[in-house]
């Protein structure tokens, strides 16, 4: 990466031994249909030469995990590290049985044309039980962790008392959160969080921007009531302080000292530029008291 460009910071991913840089790609938006494989493969290659370092991606999102191989192909593989999950799979959708966990898990590692992974997530149960059941996804990740298949084991979910239970297991390493540490919504930070760090999980922040709302386009208001308002009010102010809200909402997740690394998603290697200018523009520090309360 250039010396003139800002480089991202990096933190230690909880418990584990990765150092993840502060802003993390998002794999969702390359399984859009609109979306080529030169597009997707394009984008990944941006991300690293920009410096970031951890890729998340799920059977869930269409082509995504087929095209993340392909990009990682060639030396590109070491250096990032690779996430993706388990129990979402279009086929085999809340399957989190042994058997289930790892024809998923295998799957994933032919598309995605590597030997392992650094982290495996479970993938939005509607309920714990099956996950953490004996011979459920938890015990066959730790199987497939000690056959070098895995490195590290976490959860991505909605519910924070789904995430208290996995931590208490004692098996998860890293989790996943999403729509709730926004400029929106701080829900996360008031319980969650705390207990992840008490237990020095590794805590990744998905969906920064609120799916978009807090991006550089002006929202509706009408859209997603009542967070279409909201995130109206705070576009019209950032644009009367010729400020960049999708700036701020990024820069606004990497301020919380209890985030390990913040998630956004990209289709192309255009919107991965803009997460990353967004995330290392600098700031005023006198800003951050003067935002409206919304």
């Amino acid at each position: 990466m250039p010396t003139s460009l800002p480089r991202l910071s990096k933190k230690r991913l909880g418990r584990t031994n990765l150092e993840v840089t502060s802003l993390s790609l998002g794999g969702a938006g390359f399984g859009r249909d609109e979306i080529t494989d030169g597009q997707a493969i394009e984008a990944v290659h941006r991300a690293i030469e920009l410096g970031i370092n951890y890729l998340d991606t799920s059977p869930l999102y269409g082509e995504s995990e087929r095209r993340v191989g392909l990009a990682l192909n060639g030396g590109w593989r070491k250096k990032v590290y690779l996430a993706t999950k388990t129990g979402t799979h279009p086929q085999w959708r809340g399957d989190y049985s042994a058997s289930g966990t790892r024809r998923s898990v295998e799957n994933s590692l032919r598309l995605l044309k590597t030997d392992y992974l650094d982290v495996c997530l479970v993938h939005d149960p509607e309920s714990m039980m099956p996950v953490v059941a004996k011979g459920g996804a938890f015990d066959e990740l730790q199987r497939m962790r000690e056959e070098g298949l895995i490195n590290f084991i976490g959860l991505g979910v909605r519910q924070h008392e789904f995430h208290e239970i996995a931590i208490r297991t004692g098996v998860v390493d890293v989790i996943l959160t999403y729509l709730d540490y926004t400029l929106l919504n701080q829900s996360a930070s008031q319980t969650l969080m705390p207990v992840a760090k008490e237990n020095d999980i590794g805590i990744i922040n998905g969906s920064p921007i609120a799916m978009g709302l807090l991006s550089s386009v002006e929202p509706d208001p009408s859209a997603r009531y009542p967070d279409g308002k909201r995130a109206h009010k705070l576009w019209c102010w950032a644009q009367e302080n010729n400020l960049n809200l999708l700036a701020l909402a990024i820069q606004f997740c990497l301020r919380q000292p209890l985030i390990d690394t913040i998630l956004t998603g990209s289709k192309n290697a255009s919107e991965v530029e803009q997460n990353y200018r967004a995330a290392t523009t600098e700031i005023p520090s006198e800003v951050w008291n003067k935002m409206p309360n919304v």
